[in-house]
């Protein structure tokens, strides 16, 4: 397949910046929450992001606070306002010509996870499905319930705190849903071959819960 189109964007009046990767033909597209510490140029993610565009997914990888909210840690701990963020790119990229035809799908990572399940509690979100990396989705515990978008879970299992959250967290979603524990592999996934696990894994997750075009009867998922 050739190399997606990946240009820079802008939403505003927030004022936040993401990498929209444009493959040709995209059957959906997956916008990124990241964790702590992190942002749109977050080597995990883009990796991760690289792996679904050649699988025909477009991808949005976002930075959900400007650098100056950044800069203040209890920002990147306020679960409610970086959800708050996701549902405002989710109706930008439901906006723009070029992915507004495509459902969307979230993928977030440790404290992006809890982000993401949070805005996909939301009574009208548009959400196809949901990917949890080594998230903590314990931070929106209270709304897990309402989740509707099948839900799979990635830990690593060296990973043992987060392990028992996402366990906690499994048991309080009523959708859809997995938990994966991936061996050998620690909180960042940096071992191995683990993050190509994970590629793997949300690969076939999202591509298994996205609609299927009219007329199209057969598997979405990759081979």
């Amino acid at each position: 397949m050739q190399g997606a189109d990946v240009r820079e964007v802008h939403i505003e009046p927030e004022g936040l910046t993401g990498l929209l990767g444009m493959p040709a033909d995209a059957t959906g597209v997956v916008i990124f929450a990241h964790g702590s510490g992190s942002g749109r140029l977050s080597p995990r993610n883009n990796h991760v992001a690289a792996a679904l565009q050649e699988a025909g997914l477009a991808t949005f990888l976002l930075d959900l606070l400007t650098p100056e909210e950044a800069a203040d840690r209890r920002n990147v701990f306020d679960i409610p306002l970086i959800a708050a963020r996701l549902e405002r790119a989710t109706a930008w990229i439901a906006a723009f010509p070029g992915t507004a035809s495509l459902r969307p799908g979230y993928f977030g990572a440790s404290t992006g996870a809890g982000a993401a399940l949070m805005a996909a509690a939301q009574p009208r979100s548009p959400v196809a499905a949901v990917v949890s990396r080594g998230g903590r989705p314990d931070l929106a515990l209270p709304v897990l319930p309402r989740v509707k978008g099948p839900t799979l879970l990635l830990v690593g299992s060296l990973d043992g705190p987060v392990i028992d959250m996402n366990r906690e967290a499994y048991e309080a979603l009523a959708c859809e849903k997995q938990l994966v524990i991936v061996e050998g592999a620690g909180h960042l996934f940096e071992e191995p071959g683990t993050l190509d696990e994970v590629v793997r894994h949300a690969r076939d997750w999202i591509m298994a819960h996205l609609p299927r075009p009219e007329g199209d009867d057969g598997d979405l998922r990759h081979p």
